[in-house]
């Protein structure tokens, strides 16, 4: 595996197309979802909140992606249904679709959103420069798709 370093940012619109030009090389849906987990701590929490992302790859070809953030109160839901005339609510939707398993861990410093993507067809570079940033010990999934 190897190791991942953090990008440490403040919630912004701006910053969530800096986000997704950083992981350019970890491919679209990487991407799409570090920029859908971004857009929510916006969304939910407010613009200017501290958010850390981080991306590696393990040597399976998996690429695991976390984004932190400061409350532990504010859980990600994954909607039965959207709507077609709703601006939102079809990024969780996204995520469940491109992601193998997902969830949400507790730290000390709040909560960590994850998700873990298998490596497709042509995928095969791994990036040599990882961002990154929270996980940890003391973390346990509390909501999302765990298959295990």
């Amino acid at each position: 595996m190897r190791p991942a370093t953090p990008l440490e940012l403040l919630a912004t619109p701006a910053e969530v197309s800096g986000v997704r030009r950083a992981l350019s090389a970890y491919g679209a849906d990487v991407q799409l979802c570090a920029s859908e987990l971004v857009t929510n701590v916006v969304q939910h929490l407010g613009e200017g909140v501290p958010v850390t992302v981080r991306v590696w790859c393990d040597d399976g070809g998996r690429t695991r992606l976390e984004v932190t953030d400061p409350d532990p109160r504010a859980l990600p839901v994954l909607r039965a249904s959207v709507g077609a005339d709703e601006e939102s609510g079809r990024g969780l939707a996204l995520l469940d679709a491109l992601a193998s398993r997902w969830g949400v861990a507790h730290g000390p410093g709040g909560k960590t959103v994850w998700c873990e993507l298998e490596a497709g067809p042509g995928d095969g570079a791994v990036p040599a420069v990882a961002v990154g940033s929270a996980g940890g010990p003391g973390r346990t999934a509390t909501a999302g798709r765990d298959p295990r």
